[in-house]
């Protein structure tokens, strides 16, 4: 046990050990962070989740009036939905043909969805890639595509599908639907393209890999969230239009569910409960799309924001 000698001091907090000189000055103290707080505050949070609340006031009424039967909802409109009768969801999937009308949405979306987003991603990787004068001229064309509004050219696509024999066609609906989703594909997935470092396909190039390969395999796996984003974005507005289908179709075999929707409202005037059900079949899609998709919408929507 070491003993200190009497008259040498040691340093203490109070200061400087005589005889010892100037102390080192001791690490400033680190100031605790204080705990994150949502972006504008809790007010701001708060007002979000209000809002949030009244948006899902109509939606849970139009599912809890499509369980339904039609006389308890003329009753009490605002009643429980107890006991659950599914007598509506069998009279519009059955009588409504909504199991038609669902059957050509589902085709003539997803085939436009394909068709555009296809060839939006060939496109926006040669663009992005390209550095003639005549890959930005192209660019620009395609983005001249996003100024016009398409139902604006409504008239001259009728008289165009009608010379060309694709009136009353889900195959021409489809087309017409993928063509318009272009200009918007390719300004979000060049822009993602861009992002991507050339020594990628560099490396590719010198393991043997062909143009399509480096694609196919490198390319398009690193811009899927950007490409799952394009996807949803135009999945939402085919599945809701109705001018479309109701200008180009004729055949209510071929109607798509907007336009089967108001037929059916129409003969069923009175019928509250089946039009309830036929609304819960129209959005269903939509509701499980944005469930399953919202990681992907994220990701694509702030890639390349963060350092």
């Amino acid at each position: 046990m070491s003993v200190v000698p009497a008259g040498v001091g040691t340093a203490t907090e109070e200061g400087p050990a005589p005889g010892t000189g100037a102390a080192r000055p001791g690490r400033p103290r680190r100031r605790p962070r204080p705990a994150s707080r949502p972006v504008g505050g809790r007010t701001a949070s708060v007002l979000l989740w209000v809002y949030a609340a009244f948006a899902l006031v109509p939606l849970l009424l139009m599912v809890s009036s499509s369980f339904r039967t039609n006389g308890d909802l003329i009753a009490d409109p605002l009643g429980a939905p107890w006991p659950l009768s599914l007598d509506s969801y069998r009279e519009a999937w059955t009588a409504g043909s909504f199991a038609t009308y669902f059957g050509n949405s589902l085709a003539v979306t997803l085939g436009a969805v394909a068709l555009s987003t296809s060839v939006a991603t060939m496109a926006s990787y040669a663009l992005a890639r390209g550095r003639s004068r005549v890959f930005r001229w192209l660019e620009s064309l395609f983005l001249s595509g996003l100024m016009l509004p398409i139902h604006l050219a409504i008239l001259p696509i009728f008289y165009l599908f009608d010379g060309v024999g694709l009136i009353d066609s889900r195959l021409g609906l489809a087309l017409m639907y993928g063509a318009s989703g272009v200009p918007f594909s390719v300004f979000v997935l060049t822009t993602f393209f861009r992002q991507l470092p050339v020594e990628l396909e560099e490396a590719a190039v010198l393991d043997g890999a062909s143009t399509w390969q480096t694609f196919w395999r490198i390319m398009v796996p690193l811009v899927r969230p950007a490409v799952a984003t394009v996807a949803v974005f135009r999945f939402v507005p085919i599945w809701n239009d109705f001018l479309f289908p109701l200008v180009l179709l004729r055949s209510q075999d071929k109607y798509t569910l907007p336009v089967g929707l108001t037929s059916f409202f129409g003969e069923n005037a009175t019928n509250f409960s089946a039009v309830f059900a036929g609304l819960v079949i129209t959005t269903i899609p939509l509701i499980v799309l944005f469930l399953v998709a919202t990681k992907q919408i994220v990701a694509g929507l702030t890639a390349g924001m963060a350092k």
